[in-house]
């Protein structure tokens, strides 16, 4: 099969982008495919020589431009079968409010939210307690920023230069879980924990200093199978196609609290998605192989 891999992009997720499809076309040569690349930076209309010239497209693209629907868009207007989710589907879940919306609507638990700006944020009763500042759109946690301790750190009011208005969320102290979606089906559960003293942010993402635990050290069975029942919960509630990784925080009292879906996770050797799929079984190449039957394969 040829396959066309789609890397890089515009976006501040440009560098994870490319080492994802990097790790993609590797492995799906590995499994016996011709592979093309392309970066969308060079601009969409180049899109149009791979018409008729390829049997699908992997879009391992991250951040605006990659994850919103965009790039999507202009695949199905060229009639390309595609991975992932369509169009509306990755406008839908990149957009963190319009998915907060859709979750409290479901009564599934997640941290009480606020969009705000850099006036109404100081008005907000959220920031009276631990709380988590992030873009609406994004991933790799840039500009994310974790308020615990009220009198020693405060957000960069430089960031309302960055976003116009942005998510608050109450902090939910505990235990952090992922758990990736193939097809329809959960993979086993991670479990990450940051550096002692600091968080699971974009450096500790991709340094190899956090631990990312599968199984998981400090969760019960029933915790973890209740996880991946409401990940293909949300998964097949969404529309999503193909694959998905949600982000949970278990409390204290052991409620699971959803953080995010990513529509297109990370895909690099120290990604989370793939790690899930070794614990199941699958290499990368295996992976791979497995993600473009799910493409070809009828909806």
């Amino acid at each position: 099969m040829k396959v066309l891999v789609l890397l890089g992009g515009s976006s501040n997720e440009r560098e994870v982008s490319l080492r994802s499809g990097k790790a993609v076309s590797g492995a799906l040569r590995q499994a016996g495919h011709e592979v093309l690349e392309y970066d969308p930076a060079e601009g969409y209309e180049g899109l149009r020589q791979f018409v008729g010239k390829v049997d699908c497209v992997f879009p391992i693209l991250h951040g605006v431009g990659g994850e919103d629907g965009t790039i999507q868009e202009e695949l199905e207007k060229l009639k390309f079968k595609y991975l992932g989710s369509d169009s509306k589907v990755s406008q839908l879940c990149f957009n963190k409010t319009e998915l907060k919306k859709i979750l409290d609507k479901s009564s599934i638990l997640t941290p009480r939210w606020e969009v705000v700006d850099e006036e109404s944020i100081v008005k907000s009763e959220i920031i009276s307690r631990p709380y988590v500042l992030k873009p609406i759109g994004g991933g790799s946690s840039i500009d994310v920023t974790i308020v615990r301790d009220l009198h020693q750190q405060l957000y960069d009011p430089i960031v309302f230069k960055r976003y116009r208005s942005m998510l608050l969320e109450e902090l939910i102290e505990g235990t952090e879980i992922t758990v990736a979606v193939l097809g329809k089906t959960a993979l086993p559960v991670v479990e990450v924990i940051p550096p002692q003293g600091q968080e699971f942010d974009y450096e500790n993402k991709y340094n190899g200093a956090a631990q990312e635990l599968c199984p998981p050290k400090n969760v019960s069975a029933e915790k973890q199978a209740e996880a991946q029942r409401l990940s293909e919960k949300i998964h097949i509630q969404l529309g999503v196609r193909h694959l998905s990784r949600t982000d949970f925080m278990i409390d204290a009292s052991g409620r699971l609290f959803v953080l995010d879906i990513n529509t297109m996770p990370g895909l690099t050797d120290q990604s989370l998605f793939p790690k899930a799929a070794r614990r199941a079984g699958l290499n990368m190449e295996e992976l791979a192989q497995k993600l473009s039957e799910l493409v070809i394969a009828a909806d």
